[in-house]
């Protein structure tokens, strides 16, 4: 009798360029936003435009969410049919690797794309209370999501941080796999107007929004602007005391 053969393991492109570079890029600007959060911060200066790169780089995900790459797109994020069978195989200690994100990785994913966009939001408006609790709240989501990351990668043997570096997984979990569906011809064109859209309106809102220290600035010089003015009224005031 002649054996099966072993199907050879390949890789296949899973991620796509523009989830990939919108992760990496958001994980830097929230890290940013957060180690120059402090006033007395060598780094304070970058806080604001690293929270407006954050707002621009949100504005793209929403958009290619609808236009993206197969496991990108929000139709592959939200499946509700398989959460059941997925948070009981997890207590059953069953774990399956996923070519994309498995039912409860999307709703993380989603759940930390409203904390970021609720805490941009907060720091725009000037909801400073509400903004420093919403920014904790997302900074331990972010905890959380980095240890289920590894502990699902260590369990699973499917290295989730490398497919989001390279954006390919092999085949060893996935013998028939076939490479994800690419991004709709006009996701790029869409996305370029998209982040030039709400890059504008950023600018628009906050002219100083990606100009590091220039809240900073612009407080420094409205104060001696004021001390200036109530300098030039006490002299006035003594003038006609004379």
């Amino acid at each position: 009798m002649s054996a099966h053969p072993t199907p050879s393991i390949r890789t296949v492109k899973v991620w796509d360029p523009g989830v990939r570079l919108f992760h990496w890029t958001l994980v830097a600007s929230v890290a940013l936003a957060f180690l120059s959060s402090e006033e007395d911060s060598a780094l304070s200066a970058w806080h604001v435009p690293a929270g407006w790169v954050a707002a621009v780089l949100i504005a793209f995900r929403l958009v290619w969410g609808a236009v993206g790459g197969e496991h990108a797109r929000f139709s592959n994020l939200i499946r509700p049919s398989r959460m059941a069978g997925h948070v009981k195989g997890l207590f059953a200690g069953r774990v399956h690797a996923s070519m994309g994100h498995n039912p409860l990785g999307g709703i993380a994913v989603l759940g930390l794309l409203a904390l970021t966009a609720a805490t941009v939001f907060t720091g725009a408006t000037g909801g400073e209370d509400t903004h420093e609790v919403i920014g904790y709240v997302l900074l331990a989501m972010i905890a959380l999501h980095v240890v289920a990351v590894v502990v699902m990668s260590i369990l699973s043997r499917d290295n989730l941080i490398r497919a989001m570096v390279t954006g390919r997984k092999t085949t060893v979990h996935f013998p028939d796999a076939q490479d994800a569906a690419p991004p709709a011809r006009v996701a790029v064109p869409l996305a370029v107007l998209v982040v030039a859209g709400s890059a504008y309106a950023a600018t628009r809102m906050d002219p100083g929004a990606f100009t590091p220290g220039a809240r900073v600035e612009a407080g420094e010089t409205g104060e001696a602007d004021q001390k200036r003015e109530r300098g030039e009224g006490d002299g006035a005031g003594e003038a006609d005391e004379d």
